[in-house]
């Protein structure tokens, strides 16, 4: 499966939750329940994967992605009343330290499912070659 059909399951699995669920829960309800519906198409996932950060060839940190889908796509979850550029500029974080070229930023928390998918390119000695950001 290609990215760009991963996203689109995943995307389609985050809006049967918001439909189902609607707002106001915690990050975690939609974390469990959306992994449950990736499951459910056949998807594989993993939650709450643990990154490593470095720099200069030194870890300096680590982070908790939300997960990971098909061992392709980074998946971050918000449930926040509406998405602030500091949500899309942690994804873009997370995407470079982990070399993925894939993430999805959504959040449940607003009265429709706010996403936005976005694209990382790399060159071999460079840390970012560019970013696309596709949102609806």
């Amino acid at each position: 499966m290609e990215h760009e059909e991963v996203t689109r399951a995943i995307i389609g699995c985050a809006m049967m939750v918001h439909r189902k669920l609607g707002s106001g829960f915690l990050e975690s309800v939609y974390q469990n329940a959306l992994a449950h519906e990736l499951r459910k198409a056949t998807l594989p996932v993993q939650c709450a994967r643990r990154i490593r950060v470095q720099y200069d060839g030194v870890v300096v940190g680590n982070f908790v992605a939300d997960m990971v889908v098909g061992g392709c796509v980074l998946v971050e979850i918000k449930a926040v009343q509406a998405l602030v550029p500091a949500h899309g500029a942690q994804l873009v974080n997370y995407l470079a330290a982990t070399r993925m070229e894939v993430g999805l930023l959504f959040n449940f928390g607003s009265a429709s499912l706010q996403f936005q998918r976005k694209v990382q390119t790399y060159r071999s000695g460079t840390s970012r070659q560019a970013l696309q950001d596709i949102s609806p």
